[in-house]
């Protein structure tokens, strides 16, 4: 909201400086985000009137101009296209310093010259020039009625501050200069001079019909026809110069106008030809395909959400954001039909810009215009218009759909919630003192507190909390007392049955990954490739259309970012990543966190030392591995072939868990490497965090300090016998004393029988109380022998 200070001191002018004002206003919460003043620096302009011009007799563009200052008579050379006689435009004098280039403080003194051998003694002068405006075409053209001689930063009140706020969306009712003065009065407990406006009686009865077809959109709507209006007198410069300070050009009469309010009250409005309207107003929502020529000239293909204000054959206007052209008032127009209404925040919201547009209306009406407003800024435009460009004014007609507008809203304060929100004890009549002269209105008072009722322009405020933080800003947040925050912080068990992440990622650190964090919707596509049967939950506004499903695996994000790495010249890659996978289940969609991990390429570092080896299905299950060792209870963990659809089908193990699957492991399927242009193998983990991060409860053991004793065995067994099932068959045959089991072979090849291979164990033994004799590690060797025999078909190599 930009906005000129001199206009707000018409309404409200407390007793401070520019600077305090800008201040208290900033500390209030309405930041000001820039100042600026409304002219240059400049001293020896004068209004001057042009009494006689005659052409230039050695130049074909310029002019020599006799200018009168009201005492005497001036010859000046000017090339202005726009010099006449009778013209009245600022002149600078002889002497007179006009504002220099951006940064020059020292200006620009006027001297007598001489251009092409005619003697110049001043300037005439153009907006840019006097840096009070943005038009070079010309000379600035003053009233008629402008007195010669005088000073022209007198006469236009140029010793002014532009004042630009940088308002949060939940303030709408300051974007006027009336919202403003109110809070500005409010701080400074000032009266603030409201605008007069009072009725305008109709001259003539001519009305126009308007029917609400989209009354939850629209619940109210005021017009007013004026016949006869001379558009072709300009608009005074007092409204001309408000406009442009507050960052508005004058276009028309009747544009102006409507401007003016919009700017004064906050209440957009719009001016049609009524002339070209047929039947009637109609506000709805467009019709599929319908289109729609805006003012600034661009064609739009209207959405089915958008709501118009149309005609009984045509869309005239997209609804509290722009008007259209064949519709807009021009230089032939007699006859105007003027509306005001009022727009439900939520049905405008988000539509301008769908449409890459921006206007002061759908700024206003996205974040809320007073419901109330309509009928005053009706009566205030229809009598400026009427004082400008003259007119017959029909009645006024309100169209409403009462069940529609926003009921009155009460919210009570307790007292208590003073203390404690504000962190002081406020006097209960300071409190009805601020709230009610912000105009909310009491309507209870009890023991606890009060209740309030709502005024119709403060959309953000509706529960408590909003009533004590207008009592914070009003009160001043520079005078609320500074307190420490106490409080008893009780310290919560920290169970040894849970690991947590962090040990989880440090580990995965450790191994050489790199944590990422990819985003929770991905391409439908990508999620098919992993798994064709899932059903991914779509997103109703997706940013893009490769992001348009949640995750049913962590797998497809860390894939891409694999890829996006790999388009960067980083051969080696390990990846992980802790999130929420999104999954149909009979009960529901589960948001159900996991782990995953992908590797690729080498599997060491490049160094002189190790050879350029590729990782294969081994190594991340060995990090995985180291993973589940943090929850002291990795022997609960088994590792058995399977199949998953975005694995490879002979390099793919399931991981359980006491009998239960708790994620996959394996290699990314050759039809998914080849269709995502992966050179090597990629490797992947998913397991559920729930699995990893459960801890077995740490239990002190006893050392022995007994030495332990190592068979090695080497078994003949069949290749499609899984090296964990023998383990696991060891484990339960070599005894209690059995203390570590270790498969540090396997082989295949010459020597075997090609459907067979060689797996060599080392067992180790100890017992906690002596030393374990021959006897009794033979037998438990043998038994380990003989039981793998019977239930393997096991031999000694």
């Amino acid at each position: 909201m930009k906005f000129n200070e001199s206009w707000l001191r018409k309404w409200v002018n407390p007793d401070l400086s520019s600077a305090d004002l800008i201040e208290q206003i900033t500390m209030a919460g309405l930041e000001v985000d820039a100042t600026e003043p409304v002219a240059g620096v400049f001293s020896g302009v004068v209004v001057g009137e042009i009494t006689a011009i005659e052409q230039h007799p050695n130049a074909d563009k310029l002019s020599v101009c006799q200018v009168s200052t009201g005492t005497e008579n001036i010859q000046v050379v000017c090339g202005a296209p726009n010099a006449r006689a009778g013209l009245k435009a600022p002149f600078a004098t002889l002497g007179a310093v006009l504002p220099g280039e951006a940064g020059d403080n020292k200006g620009f003194k006027i001297k007598k010259t001489k251009l092409r051998g005619v003697e110049s003694c001043g300037m005439l002068c153009a907006q840019t020039e006097l840096q009070a405006g943005d038009d070079a075409s010309g000379l600035w053209e003053l009233p008629e009625e402008a007195p010669v001689g005088t000073a022209l930063e007198d006469y236009l009140q140029l010793n002014d501050t532009v004042i630009e706020l940088d308002l949060t969306p939940n303030r709408s009712d300051c974007l006027s200069i009336k919202g403003i003065a109110r809070e500005v009065g409010v701080l400074n407990r000032s009266a603030v001079n409201n605008a007069v406006i009072e009725p305008v009686p109709a001259s003539v009865d001519d009305s126009f019909p308007v029917a609400l077809e989209a009354g939850a959109q629209c619940p109210r709507y005021a017009g007013r026809v004026i016949r006869n209006i001379d558009i072709g007198r300009p608009s005074p410069l007092w409204l001309r110069e408000r406009l442009r300070r507050c960052g508005l050009r004058s276009i028309d009469p009747v544009v102006d106008v409507t401007n003016y309010v919009l700017l004064e009250l906050g209440q957009p409005m719009h001016a049609f030809d009524l002339n070209t309207l047929a039947g009637g107003i109609v506000v709805r929502m467009a019709k599929s395909g319908e289109t729609l020529t805006l003012l600034d000239g661009q064609d739009v293909t209207l959405n089915p959400d958008t709501l118009v204000i149309a005609d009984r054959e045509k869309a005239l206007a997209m609804a509290g954001i722009m008007g259209g052209m064949a519709s807009a008032v021009n230089a032939n127009t007699r006859d105007v039909f003027l509306e005001s209404a009022f727009f439900a925040p939520t049905a405008l919201a988000g539509r301008a810009r769908s449409y890459g547009l921006h206007t002061d209306s759908s700024h206003r009406f996205e974040r809320g215009v007073d419901f109330r407003l309509q009928e005053q800024a009706l009566e205030r435009a229809t009598r400026l218009l009427l004082d400008i460009v003259g007119g017959e004014p029909g009645p006024l007609i309100v169209t409403e759909d009462k069940a529609q507008i926003p009921a009155a809203r009460q919210v009570t304060l307790r007292r208590a919630r003073i203390g404690a929100g504000l962190g002081l004890e406020m006097d209960a009549a300071e409190v009805e003192d601020i709230l009610t002269r912000l105009g909310l209105e009491k309507r209870a008072v009890d023991e606890q507190g009060w209740t309030f009722e709502v005024p119709s322009y403060r959309f953000d405020i509706a529960i408590e909390a909003d009533l004590l933080e207008e009592l914070a800003r009003i009160y001043g947040y520079n005078r609320l007392p500074t307190t420490s925050v106490t409080g008893d912080l009780a310290l919560r068990a920290r169970t040894e049955t849970k690991i947590g992440l962090t040990p989880v990622r440090r580990q995965m650190v450790a191994r050489g990954y790199q944590e990422v964090i990819t985003y929770s919707f991905v391409e439908p596509g990508l999620v098919s490739l992993f798994d064709p049967e899932a059903q991914p939950v779509a997103l109703q506004n997706p940013i893009s259309a490769d992001m348009s499903v949640m995750r049913t695996s962590l797998w497809p994000g860390l894939v891409k970012t694999l890829q996006h790495n790999l388009n960067r010249q980083q051969e080696r890659v390990r990846l992980f990543e802790t999130g929420l996978r999104f999954v149909r289940t009979d009960k529901g969609l589960v948001q159900e966190p996991v782990l995953a991990a992908a590797i690729y390429g080498a599997r060491f570092a490049e160094n002189w030392t190790e050879k350029t080896e590729k990782v294969d299905f081994y190594d991340i299950k060995g990090d995985l591995e180291s993973v589940l060792e943090l929850t002291g209870a990795s022997e609960t963990f088994s590792f058995s072939a399977d199949t998953y659809p975005g694995l490879h089908p002979g390099q793919c193990a399931a991981i359980d868990k006491a009998g239960k699957t708790v994620g996959y492991l394996g290699a990314v399927h050759p039809r998914i490497q080849h269709q995502l242009e992966l050179t090597h193998p990629v490797y992947l983990f998913e397991i559920t965090q729930a699995a990893v991060l459960d801890s077995a409860l740490p239990e002190f053991k006893k050392l022995s300090k007994f030495p332990e004793v190592r068979r090695d065995l080497a078994f003949i067994i069949d290749q499609n016998v899984a090296v964990g099932a023998i383990s696991k068959a060891v484990r339960s045959m070599a005894g209690n004393y059995l203390e570590e089991l270790k498969v540090f072979d396997l082989y295949v090849g010459k020597g075997i029988d090609p459907h067979r291979k060689s797996v060599a164990l080392g067992l180790t033994f100890q017992h906690p109380s002596r030393t374990l004799n021959d006897d009794e590690i033979n037998a438990s060797v043998d038994t380990v022998v003989k039981g793998l025999e019977v239930e393997f078909n096991a031999t000694l190599r």
